[in-house]
């Protein structure tokens, strides 16, 4: 198990692992075993550095695996699984309605087993996509930029801040673009239909030279740096680890409603080893399941009781209704509405 322990080597070339990749991968990991062992291959929407410790605590449960773990945008994983047709053994997205396409379309393999059978009603659909977070989407602001202003309750309080000072805000707010983020496109459509606030709020943003991102990790970096003063809906899982570790950040979950996203596992119907897909998504969910979960499970422990706790939350549930925005009429729609708003070309 040497060499299990000590790779966790960042490789350059995705070629070295497989198949060349036409799809844009943001990074790259191997974790061997020996050279000779059954390779597990993962295509996933979360960074290594976040996503490490369970892959590491998995190997040393299976040390005949090698890991193979590639992250990209959600965007770029469905190019890999649709159009490319990529033999990955699990896919692990923070974009639940991309993955229940994937289902839908017949890209899923089933998969039972006593993990999956543990899991509430609405965090198992089909017993081919399988919830392991509760993730907000949150309002992730720089003290120093709001010193001397009291923090937004709520999208309405954040609307007045900026329309009272607009010269503080100006070409310091961040969002996702959801032209290439498949999170961000899934929290801004269901945002829009919790509310109305969402629409004036994106008109104000926009007026104000709103930079766009594809992942919550760089927006979160901007605010901590004082380049930005507030990022909008960026996940509060990646924000609240680097509060506690000290930044200059502050994640304020707004009282009229909080998004709720779940990261979800699938195996791919193209998996080339389906069973130890199947045997690391059980390990997931026990983990992510277990009420009281082990240290290498990167996020906070799923609640299944949260919406009844705490009103403000919107779980966002898996199932046929994440497919209506996928309709290409209406991606299209709400893209020209989204785009007028926010980037205003």
């Amino acid at each position: 198990m040497r060499l299990a322990r000590l790779a966790s080597v960042l490789i350059a070339l995705a070629t070295l692992a497989g198949p060349a990749r036409a799809f844009e991968s943001e990074a790259h990991v191997i974790y061997e075993a020996t050279p000779d062992s059954p390779v597990l291959r993962i295509l996933s929407t979360t960074d290594i550095e976040i996503f490490e410790p369970m892959l590491r605590a998995f190997q040393e449960r299976n040390p005949g695996t090698t890991i193979d773990y590639t992250v990209a945008s959600s965007t770029e994983m469905m190019k890999a699984l649709v159009s490319e047709g990529q033999a990955f053994d699990v896919a692990l997205s923070s974009a639940m309605d991309l993955q229940t396409k994937l289902s839908n379309d017949g890209m899923a393999l089933s998969h039972v087993s006593t993990a999956t059978a543990r899991l509430p009603e609405w965090a198992n659909w089909r017993d081919q996509v399988f919830a392991f977070t509760q993730e907000a989407a949150t309002l992730v602001v720089s003290p120093a930029a709001f010193e001397g202003l009291e923090r937004p309750r709520n999208r309405q309080d954040l609307i007045t801040l900026l329309r009272e000072h607009p010269e503080r805000f100006r070409g310091r707010i961040g969002t996702y673009d959801i032209r290439s983020s498949g999170a961000g496109y899934l929290f801004a459509t269901q945002d829009a239909r919790t509310s109305e606030t969402f629409w004036r709020l994106m008109e104000v943003m926009g007026g104000l030279g709103t930079h766009l991102y594809c992942c919550s990790s760089e927006m979160i970096g901007d605010v901590a740096s004082g380049k930005l003063a507030f990022a909008y809906n960026a996940l509060g899982s990646y924000a609240e680890p680097r509060q506690a570790a000290g930044e200059a950040i502050e994640v304020v979950m707004p009282e009229d409603f909080v998004t709720v996203m779940h990261r979800t596992a699938l195996i791919p119907a193209s998996s080339e080893s389906p069973g130890l897909g199947g045997a690391f998504v059980d390990f997931l969910l026990n983990a992510a399941w277990s009420g009281d979960p082990p240290d290498y499970y990167p996020f906070a422990t799923v609640n299944p009781r949260a919406s009844d706790e705490t009103p403000s939350l919107r779980p966002i549930r898996i199932g046929p209704g994440l497919l209506v925005y996928l309709d290409d009429m209406k991606r299209a729609s709400f893209s020209k509405a989204w785009l007028d708003a926010v980037v205003r070309e």
